[in-house]
C-alpha cells in the first residue's frame, strides 16, 4: 500500500470519527434543550422524556436546527410559556457545550 492511500484511509476514518462524533453531540444537544424546555412547560419526568425525544426527531426533519427552534418556541408559547428565538437559541448554543463535554467523557 502507498503512502497516498495509507493517508486517505486515515482520512476517511478520520471524517467519518468526526461526522459520528458531530451526531451523537447534535442528538444529545438536542435532547438537552428538550429537557430544558419541558421544565419551562412543567412536564413531569416521563412527559418531559417523551418531548426530549420528539425535539431530537425534529433536527432530521427539513430546516434542521431552525425547525428544532421553531417547535420549541410554538410549544412553549402554546403551554403560555414566553421565550425569544435569542434565548432558545443561547440555550441552544449552551446544551451543545454540555452534550460535547458529556460525550467526550464517554
Amino acid at each position: 500500500m502507498t503512502t497516498f492511500d495509507e493517508r486517505e484511509k486515515e482520512f476517511e476514518a478520520r471524517f467519518k470519527h468526526d461526522e459520528e462524533l458531530r451526531f451523537k453531540v447534535t442528538a444529545r444537544r438536542n435532547r438537552l434543550i428538550g429537557l430544558w424546555a419541558a421544565r419551562l412547560m412543567g412536564l413531569d419526568t416521563a412527559a418531559a422524556d417523551a418531548y426530549a425525544k420528539t425535539i431530537v426527531a425534529t433536527e432530521f426533519e427539513a430546516g434542521g436546527d431552525r425547525r428544532v427552534i421553531g417547535k420549541i418556541l410554538a410549544d412553549l408559547e402554546e403551554k403560555g410559556q414566553v421565550a425569544t428565538e435569542s434565548q432558545v437559541r443561547f440555550e441552544l448554543d449552551h446544551c451543545a457545550q454540555e452534550a460535547k463535554q458529556q460525550i467526550m467523557k464517554e
